[in-house]
């Protein structure tokens, strides 16, 4: 079966923006939305749910403080405590002052590192990955909305979005 989608190109970023908002109230579906650069807004208005991005870095940098904490405790406290400076290593929290900036650069380490690889595997973004990007305008200055058109009448739909201010619109069919 094959399925077929409509790519609308706008050349403007306000544009789209109207254009999405009255895509969704005629209820067709948004299959993705290509632009050059972030469009503010165009989340909410495609009725995308929040990023939980912020929610994964908090944990990550407890990962890392946590790892910090256990690795200092081990080396300068349990396995070979060492008279640095005049500074004896009896205890962790006597010489906690000296281990906050080993905490905190392992800290902000571990979520931007952790952070990157996330990012990477939330977007599927693999070496060597082959480009998915439809229409390569949209790496320059246009910007693409691809509509799911498997279930409507193609003429009425393009029409409509001819009306929204697209500036070039094609038949896609995927096989």
């Amino acid at each position: 079966m094959a399925s077929k989608v409509i790519h609308a190109i706008y050349n403007d970023d306000d544009l789209l923006l109207q254009a999405v908002k009255q895509v969704r109230e005629a209820r067709y579906h948004i299959g993705e939305v290509y632009t050059p650069f972030p469009v503010h807004g165009l989340d909410k208005v495609m009725g995308l749910a929040p990023t939980r991005l912020a929610v994964t870095s908090f944990i990550y940098g407890v990962i890392g403080l946590t790892v910090s904490v256990l690795m200092i405790n081990y080396i300068m406290i349990e396995d070979w405590p060492q008279d640095i400076g005049g500074k004896p290593s009896f205890s962790f929290l006597q010489n906690l002052p000296a281990f906050v900036p080993i905490m905190f650069e392992l800290t902000v380490f571990f979520a931007a590192h952790l952070m990157v690889i996330t990012f990477y595997m939330r977007s599927k973004l693999w070496p060597f990955k082959k480009a998915e990007n439809p229409d390569l305008r949209t790496t320059d200055d246009m910007f693409l909305m691809e509509v799911d058109a498997a279930s409507h009448n193609i003429d009425e739909l393009t029409k409509f979005l001819y009306d929204t201010g697209a500036s070039e619109i094609k038949l896609i069919e995927n096989k």
